[in-house]
């Protein structure tokens, strides 16, 4: 216990001052430093991948590859022209200057579901914003997301970063998260992880942002493509068999499709479960009332169903359980964090608002709901009524909901806003990581002559990495990169 909490304290420590260091640093050298971190973690995307299902016994190889490198190559993508660093912006009409304040230490809590994406996401957002960063990994997934945070480390400090930006703890107990949470040179807390850690987090009296837990149902109306959208809908559910918390948990149709869903949904690979073997799945999956059994997070659908006492075709994807309510008394209408999907059917778009409402409130509140549709009525209405801040349109909802399949702002990070008990509704990016001041000029006066064209001036000498690159060699290495990753093809 005192060992975990010490390396804590010495982790913080040498953050800080790292994070004192870095914090002079001009946006050019903050960008090639976000560069390089996010070109060494896509390369290592791959290994990465096997090293997380090695380390936590679940999700799929194949998937956790796509997630390393969109929380590396989509996430360098979206962020890499913001500016995050001094002058921010300028506004002559409303004359104010608006300048950016690193908010200094992070404070990361990494689950195991999406372990190496969310340590790459989580570190290259604080370096793209001028922080620090301290992890706590989960304890299950303790290996994977050091070695992780140290090929985003050593390519930072390679770049010219200040030794002990980015970090994590090794010894993660409870004692060293209360530690990390409570610590003084910690300045904001990025919680992502299971509700009793988040509510830890807010708790800590520190600023934090956290997440919730996303019992996602997805609505099929009559006017949808209904061979599309339930393809969307599996491929979402098996996405590393499930486990991210944007994935679909329950199906709620229209009587007037039913069979049509039904079809297309055996012909995506479905397994619709019996009786009995519903019952006998509901008692591995939930052993206790509104309580998953965690070893069944991140299986497969086969393996699952053979867990449970019953067998199905070697070939089924995902398993589809018949519900007519919500809450204790129907297990399965939780979030599962597997290829299991609750499925409803309703008379009407009406009663499936109803319906989709009470899914999100028993354990999803504010997160994520999708919608297939062509109705702009129903689609808007649904947008309007939903107590969901991720509302995605004809899309799966895992890929559309982080930023993958859609125009929302790319994340690992997804706030349930105050209906979740968050502080926020966004996908979280660099910019939630900053302060900004503002410089506010009395408007009935003249300014200083030549305020809004003067630039500070940054002493960069020696900054670019071991080999003191200069400004123009920094640049073809940008280009390098951004050919290498695809960008300049797009």
């Amino acid at each position: 216990m005192t060992e975990s909490i010490n390396q804590v304290k010495s982790l913080c420590e040498k953050a800080k001052t790292a994070s004192l260091e870095y914090k002079k640093f001009s946006q050019s050298q903050v960008d090639y430093i976000f560069q390089q971190a996010a070109e060494a973690a896509f390369g290592e995307s791959e290994r990465l991948a096997r090293l997380a299902v090695t380390d936590t016994g679940f999700g799929k190889f194949e998937d956790k590859i796509i997630k390393n490198q969109f929380a590396s190559k989509n996430v360098y993508e979206a962020y890499k022209d913001w500016k995050t660093v001094g002058v921010i912006d300028k506004n002559p009409r409303k004359n104010i200057i608006e300048i950016a304040a690193p908010v200094g230490v992070v404070a990361g809590l990494i689950p195991s579901t999406n372990p190496t994406s969310t340590a790459v996401y989580k570190a290259l957002l604080c370096l793209k914003s001028g922080n620090a960063l301290v992890c706590s990994p989960h304890p299950k997934a303790v290996k994977c997301i050091f070695e992780a945070i140290e090929v985003v480390r050593i390519a930072a400090e390679n770049a010219g970063a200040p030794k002990n930006l980015i970090s994590s703890i090794t010894i993660p107990t409870m004692e060293a998260i209360n530690e990390l949470f409570k610590n003084e040179n910690v300045g904001l807390i990025l919680a992502t992880g299971g509700k009793p850690m988040v509510k830890a987090a807010y708790s800590s009296g520190k600023p934090a942002y956290g997440v919730g837990p996303g019992n996602v149902p997805a609505f099929i109306e009559r006017t949808a493509n209904i061979r599309l959208a339930v393809s969307d809908i599996v491929k979402s559910k098996t996405f590393d068999y499930g486990t991210i918390c944007a994935s679909e948990q329950a199906i709620v149709t229209e009587t007037v499709i039913e069979k049509q869903v039904e079809s297309a949904l055996l012909n995506e690979g479905a397994y619709f479960v019996r009786e009995h073997e519903q019952r006998l799945l509901e008692k591995l999956m939930v052993p206790e009332p509104n309580k998953l059994n965690p070893e069944i997070v991140g299986q497969p659908a086969v393996w699952l169903a053979q867990k449970s006492g019953f067998s199905v075709p070697p070939n089924t994807k995902v398993l589809v359980a018949k519900l007519n309510g919500v809450g204790k008394d129907f297990p399965l209408s939780l979030e599962k964090l597997s290829p299991v999907l609750a499925f409803y059917v309703e008379s009407d778009w009406h009663k499936a608002c109803e319906r989709c409402i009470e899914i999100l409130n028993y354990g999803g509140i504010g997160h994520t709901l999708s919608i297939h549709s062509e109705n702009p009525e129903v689609i808007l209405q649904f947008g309007l009524e939903k107590p969901a801040y991720r509302i995605v349109v004809n899309s799966p909802s895992t890929h559309g909901a982080i930023g993958l399949t859609t125009g929302v702002y790319p994340a690992m990070t997804l706030g349930p806003g105050t209906s979740g008990g968050a502080i926020t509704s966004d996908n979280i990016t660099p910019r939630h990581l900053i302060n900004v001041k503002r410089l506010a000029f009395d408007t009935s006066r003249e300014l200083p002559v030549g305020m809004f064209d003067y630039e500070p001036v940054h002493a960069e000498k020696g900054i670019y990495g071991k080999g003191k690159l200069t400004a123009s060699q920094v640049e073809k290495i940008r280009f390098d990169f951004m050919e290498k990753m695809g960008f300049l093809n797009n």
